[in-house]
């Protein structure tokens, strides 16, 4: 009896992933490189159901020290489902050459804890089957660390410029109308 219900959540567990994965737009149906690292990361069967804000980054830019607030939204936000993924680039000429510097600067410099994937193209015919289509929905980065939050079905883009710090009250109230509602303490 014990082994037919594990087998039954297993398999339910295995659809609901599926299901959450087959829903999930094609756009980001992608697996990309993680920074430093052989290992993949696809967005849909990773986040499927979560709203996601999407960073164009460089490591010696003026606004890189927004790691640090981009990994505070992360944490603040993560139990109620936000994803913070970021994408190096080296599109504006500020990105270091060697990825393992790159990683310094974001895991050690900045204690960068959210997903990032290996250096790529973000603006452009060149740019990433992610980035071409939130190009298509907004507007092009036309520098580092532009942020597109994307709804949970991944329908809704919305685009913010470099000059909007992750703590900005803007990009605040629209990634809380994005979420969930937060549970009372105790709930």
């Amino acid at each position: 009896m014990k082994k037919s219900a594990l087998a039954l959540l297993t398999l339910l567990s295995a659809a609901g992933t599926s299901i959450a994965a087959d829903s999930c737009p094609a756009f980001l149906d992608q697996d990309f490189r993680k920074l430093r690292s052989r290992e993949t990361l696809n967005i849909c069967k990773s986040f499927a159901g979560k709203p996601l804000l999407i960073v164009n980054t460089a490591s010696h830019c003026g606004f890189t020290p927004q790691f640090k607030g981009l990994q505070e939204l992360h944490d603040k936000y993560r139990d109620r489902g936000l994803v913070v993924v970021g994408f190096p680039s080296d599109d504006f000429n500020q990105e270091d050459a060697d990825e393992s510097k790159t990683a310094d600067i974001c895991y050690l410099n900045y204690g960068v804890k959210f997903p990032m994937v290996a250096v790529s193209h973000v603006k452009g015919g060149a740019a990433n089957s992610v980035f071409k289509e939130l190009n298509k929905r907004s507007s092009e980065p036309s520098w580092n660390f532009n942020k597109y939050l994307v709804s949970a079905d991944g329908q809704q883009v919305t685009h913010y410029g470099s000059r909007t710090a992750p703590d900005s009250p803007e990009l605040t109230q629209a990634i809380e109308a994005v979420l969930p509602a937060a549970k009372p303490a105790g709930q």
